[in-house]
């Protein structure tokens, strides 16, 4: 078998696929996650084999119960055996920056899907498992058993608490909810510390070890991202478009490296002190060393109240943001492809500008061949059409798009014809500047640059050795003396608590350690950044003084008509098309039906997960 042969095998495996409930997979991710399903089926049903096959009507006689009851007895314990199984694998997912993601190919957004599956799975099979518990206590007339919180093995309240806690949260991940009241959803999210805490109780630290490597990872993680996100960052300068959306600039070390489609999370403090919204990078940094910027649409309460912050006529003076990120892909190979299609609806433009300013500078610096590059964007409105001088960066020396082979076809779906000339009240783009506070630090890599996964490695062995070494010292000489090895004196849901406090203290003092460390190495280039006077505030001169009509011939805007998908993309004849969507799901699963219909063989999907 040729390369050629092995490479379209792989491609069809790639293939995306439209499965309702779950959205556009690739038949890898449909084969893995049918496997995964058939795991937790084939123990679910191995246990409950062997189980009933010794519950008959002698065995049941001596406990006074039914064969219905004792074979729902077990049913019950087997689905919360099971449950666990499922649990081991759903912090995984969300370890934003776990080196794992990368080591997979995954990004942090693109691996949320898994955490939801994984999520409604768990739920599903815990709340069967107190379900059956609660019909088998009522109808042996043992409901009083609810009650019950045992000194040692299981502690059913502790249970109930944790199940309570998981169906509060639960609830409100389902679409209509999540996107109708997206706060409630945020924060009964953190429900997930009391789903976990009480789960240890309830079943011992000996059990839940099976879920705590996903659930270690996830904390260091976490507390990581804390650090990271304790300072405000060097808010430099905003651009203000018409069209209600806004492109922050912050400062950044030079040393922190990011791929295009990268996120990160933002707080600002005078909104929501609690709340964190995911925004996609616009900037690139191989083009723009010192800045990252991330582009905001005006789309809910959050983003209104900022956007009319940034865009007033009185902007303040300096804003307090704080950020985690950004992340990314580990690397991603635009390059193979001898045509790129990015197909966006809306704010979805916003990864292809990070992508585009990439091959910019691929091809302005590193003199590199780069890909043909067809962007289709639609919008809703004329004044949208702004959204596209983002592609030009705002700081630094002006790129030359002469070297890039770029074709922009913009559709304009709810205006016929073109808006007259602008009048001399119009809005029009604007740049505001900031003077940020000189303790306010420019954006660094929480640990190091380059070497962030060698940093992360070393704090994940030191605080688990540090855990075992304190775990073993506190059971030798304070455990063991009052417990004999028996399980039966010193109280388990004492024991587990134990065990999370120290896993905890450990996760915190490698954590810190290796955060601080870092820092110290990164305050040379920190204190320099802050030295440098704010820049001033850039007028609308410097807008007009950007080399945008090289960009203005690349662009053919059409009004009152939508793209013709299967044109853009069944007519093109190069080996390799890279066709990249992102935008509303109707668009998404419009371009997958496309790509999928086998019609042709050059095309190659991938759905771009973005957040405004």
């Amino acid at each position: 078998m040729d390369s050629g042969e092995g490479e379209n095998r792989i491609g069809i495996w790639k293939r995306p696929m439209i499965i309702k409930g779950l959205g556009i997979v690739s038949r890898i991710e449909l084969a893995f996650f049918l496997m995964f399903i058939a795991l937790l089926i084939w123990n679910l049903a191995t246990y409950l084999h062997n189980d009933f096959a010794r519950i008959t009507t002698i065995s049941t006689a001596r406990s006074g119960e039914k064969v219905w009851e004792a074979k729902l007895d077990m049913a019950a314990l087997r689905l919360g055996m099971v449950g666990n199984i499922a649990l081991t694998f759903l912090f995984f997912p969300v370890t934003r920056g776990s080196s794992v993601l990368q080591f997979l190919g995954l990004t942090s957004e693109g691996s949320i899907k898994y955490h939801i599956w994984v999520g409604h799975i768990v739920m599903t099979l815990f709340t069967a498992h107190g379900l059956c518990y609660i019909i088998y206590w009522a109808s042996t007339h043992r409901i009083s058993q609810m009650m019950k919180w045992e000194n040692t093995g299981i502690s059913n309240i502790a249970g109930e608490i944790s199940l309570l806690a998981g169906l509060f949260l639960w609830a409100t991940t389902f679409p209509r909810i999540r996107k109708r009241m997206f706060e409630l959803f945020f924060y009964t999210h953190y429900l997930y510390i009391l789903f976990v805490f009480f789960f240890v109780l309830h079943v011992g630290v000996s059990y839940a070890s099976i879920m705590l490597p996903g659930f270690f990872l996830f904390m260091i993680d976490r507390y990581l991202r804390f650090l990271q996100s304790r300072h405000h960052v060097r808010l430099v300068s905003a651009r203000v478009l018409p069209c209600h959306t806004v492109e922050l600039n912050f400062s950044k070390n030079k040393g922190l490296n990011y791929s295009p489609t990268s996120i990160i999370f933002m707080n600002v403090p005078s909104i929501s002190k609690l709340q964190w919204h995911p925004f996609t990078v616009s900037s690139s940094s191989s083009l723009e060393s010192d800045n990252i910027s991330v582009i905001i649409k005006r789309e809910g309460k959050w983003t209104t109240k900022l956007i009319d912050l940034v865009a007033s006529p009185t902007p303040p003076d300096r804003l307090d943001v704080s950020i985690e990120g950004p992340y990314g892909p580990a690397s991603t190979d635009f390059l193979r492809h001898d045509l790129l299609v990015m197909v966006s609806g809306g704010s979805g433009v916003t990864p292809f500008i990070s992508i585009i300013r990439d091959l910019i500078h691929t091809a302005e610096t590193l003199k590199h061949p780069t890909p043909q590059i067809l962007l289709v964007a639609a919008f809703k409105y004329s004044a949208d059409l702004t959204m596209l001088d983002l592609i030009l960066p705002i700081s630094g020396a002006p790129p030359h798009l002469s070297n890039l082979n770029l074709q922009i076809e913009a559709y304009v779906t709810r205006q016929n014809q073109p808006p007259p000339p602008p009048q001399e009240n119009d809005k029009s783009p604007r740049t505001v500047g900031f003077n940020p506070s000189p303790t306010d630090p420019p954006l660094a890599a929480t640990l190091g640059n380059g070497s962030s996964w060698l940093w992360l490695a070393a704090v994940i062995a030191s605080s688990f050795i540090t855990y075992l070494v304190a775990i073993g010292m506190l059971t030798r000489y304070y455990i063991y003396p009052i417990d004999r090895n028996s399980n039966r004196v010193y109280s388990t849901a004492a024991r587990a608590a134990i065990h999370v406090a120290i896993i905890c203290a450990a996760v915190v003092a490698a954590s810190t350690a290796g955060f601080l460390w870092n820092k110290a190495r990164a305050g040379k280039e920190t204190t320099q950044i802050r030295n440098m006077a704010a820049s001033p505030p850039c007028g609308d001169a410097e807008m007009e003084s950007l080399p945008r009509l090289s960009l203005a011939e690349s662009i053919n805007v059409h009004y009152g008509e939508r793209p013709d998908l299967k044109r853009y993309l069944f007519e093109r004849k190069e080996s390799s098309v890279g066709v990249l969507v992102c935008g509303p799901k109707k668009l998404r699963r419009q371009v997958a039906y496309i790509c999928s219909s086998g019609l042709v063989q050059n095309l190659h999907f991938e759905s771009i997960s973005f957040s405004w």
